[in-house]
């Protein structure tokens, strides 16, 4: 049987630090998205974009942007099976994930990260 998967509710933009004010103001002064609040103050800033979450981070290591996407499944344990079967590149080192999270980290054809995490979409 194959997992059931779902589109998340967050977009991480992974930002270069040399562009992330500017990407920062982008978002606050032009185009004045409502900006979630933050749990303590060093948290990544957090827009609304529709019935999403934006988070802006802050990446010292990259050159260029880049976008994150989360996906749930009904299933963590059968949904790696069925990528690993798929041929799909899981990317686990790319960023660590809380301990006991039911999550991990795989790459599209296209390079574009995405967070499979267990969870349904209400």
């Amino acid at each position: 049987m194959k997992p059931a998967f779902h589109p998340g509710k967050n977009i991480a933009m992974k930002i270069p630090t040399h562009e992330y004010e500017h990407t920062l103001r982008f978002y606050r002064e032009i185009l004045r998205f409502e900006e979630l609040s933050a749990r303590h103050p060093d948290d990544t800033p957090r827009f609304r974009f529709g019935d999403k979450v934006l988070w802006l981070d802050c990446m010292p290591v990259l050159s260029q942007s880049e976008i994150w996407l989360e996906v749930l499944t009904d299933d963590i344990e059968q949904a790696a099976d069925y990528f690993k079967a798929s041929g799909c590149q899981r990317r686990d080192e790319i960023e660590p994930l809380p301990e006991g999270m039911k999550a991990f980290w795989v790459s599209s054809p296209s390079n574009i990260i995405h967070l499979v995490t267990e969870g349904n979409s209400n």
